[in-house]
């Protein structure tokens, strides 16, 4: 986590102390909101991170942390709006370029066809920007790589662009420049090739990751029996009950496939102190009731929904679940 420095212009020494102890204060509020965030607690670390804003209104990793909130709660608009006031406030910090990104790919999704093209060349130059700024970001060589192989060559995209990074991203991490060579592989049909990328990506990392984009990519070429063994493999190798354990379980979900091992997945997620943003808790007690309520166990699914809805207030699917539970 890259924390912004305060830009503080001090009038004395009385001044000075009120503020570098104000400084302090804050910059733990922006740790605090990181605990809360990584836990799913989405309405706490909001109100955590506005009140550093009142305070601080250019504290750069407060507008981050804000985006990343707003992200998990896919509010498309919202997280633009911070992380563009954090790339204002910090623009050569690497972390915030990375995220104005992915808050503009979110935004995209969300849009029309017409204004999505606009916005996904601003994922482009976000992205793009990251990497000059560090070129030695695994996050940002990633991200890249992956609009590269997505968009269409009118916005940037294209897997001659995406090849261009492999070598880069393999110097730094082997398992995710051989899953890039899969997704190329993948998109240019050549399916052979992908799934040979894909396990050499497992071959590479042994990652619990690894072997959910194996099992994915069984699944959307349809391999049902081929990606529960890929997402057993998963599960096994997941000693730390991280957010792996969710993308499995939603696989299984898709293929109609165990169940009770999806939800045995979800369940040691949210008990695991392996919880990241990268799979919001509240987003899982959802997943969790949405299959609960499949398997006609209702007042379970209730549960979860409340439970969602306790971390994160206004997130709309969870209202609407409830309401309809």
């Amino acid at each position: 986590m890259v924390f912004t420095r305060y830009r503080l212009q001090l009038g004395g020494a009385l001044v000075a102390a009120f503020f570098l102890f104000g400084g302090h204060a804050l910059y733990a509020q922006n740790a605090q909101a990181v605990q809360l965030l990584n836990q799913g607690r989405v309405d706490e670390a909001s109100s955590l991170l506005n009140g550093t804003l009142e305070k601080q209104p250019n504290n750069a990793q407060a507008h981050q942390l804000l985006c990343r909130v707003e992200y998990a709660q896919d509010q498309g608009d919202n997280a633009v709006h911070e992380c563009e006031l954090a790339v204002q406030d910090d623009p050569s910090n690497a972390i915030n370029q990375v995220w104005l990104g992915r808050a503009y790919g979110l935004k995209a999704s969300q849009a029309n066809m017409l204004s999505a093209f606009g916005i996904a060349k601003k994922v482009h130059t976000a992205f793009e920007h990251a990497l000059e700024i560090d070129p030695t970001n695994v996050e940002a060589m990633s991200d890249l790589g992956q609009f590269y192989v997505a968009a269409p060559g009118i916005v940037g995209g294209g897997v001659d662009r995406a090849r261009g990074l492999v070598d880069r991203l393999m110097d730094r991490s082997a398992a995710r420049g051989h899953r890039l060579l899969g997704q190329i592989a993948a998109k240019k049909n050549d399916l052979s090739t992908a799934e040979n990328e894909f396990k050499a990506a497992v071959a590479a990392g042994k990652t619990p990751e690894a072997w959910v984009d194996l099992g994915l990519f069984y699944q959307t070429h349809g391999q049902a029996d081929k990606a529960v063994v890929a997402l057993q493999s998963s599960i096994e190798a997941n000693h730390q009950k991280n957010a792996a354990l969710v993308d499995a379980a939603s696989i299984l979900t898709d293929l109609h496939q165990r169940p009770d091992l999806a939800e045995k997945c979800l369940r040691d997620y949210l008990a695991s102190p392996a919880k990241t943003e990268l799979a919001p808790a509240f987003k899982v007690h959802l997943q969790l009731g949405d299959l609960l309520k499949q398997r006609g166990d209702l007042p379970g699914a209730k549960h979860e929904y409340a439970a969602a809805l306790a971390m994160a207030s206004k997130f709309a699917p969870a209202i609407k679940a409830q309401q309809g539970a």
